[in-house]
């Protein structure tokens, strides 16, 4: 088991093993409940991330340098 301890703010410092099992990065909403005397921290469902639910819809994408190329003209 891994200790913290709780500042005068009652922040505490997840230990980095355990946010790196567990996903924890830094914007990571968590709820807290007390169940049975204990303080459980569950990852919040804040629904989908915008960037990641558009990732992948467009198909026949260009290439950059083709993009340019394309609205600005050749290169000189």
């Amino acid at each position: 088991m891994t200790r913290a301890t709780v500042s005068e703010k009652g922040q505490v410092t997840i230990p980095k093993t355990l946010r790196d099992r567990l996903a924890l990065r830094p914007g990571t909403v968590l709820e807290f409940e007390a169940i049975e005397g204990r303080l459980v921290a569950i990852k919040a469902d804040v629904g989908h991330d915008p960037v990641l639910a558009v990732t992948g819809v467009v198909s026949g994408a260009v290439h950059t340098d083709e993009y340019i190329e394309e609205t600005r003209g050749p290169a000189e």
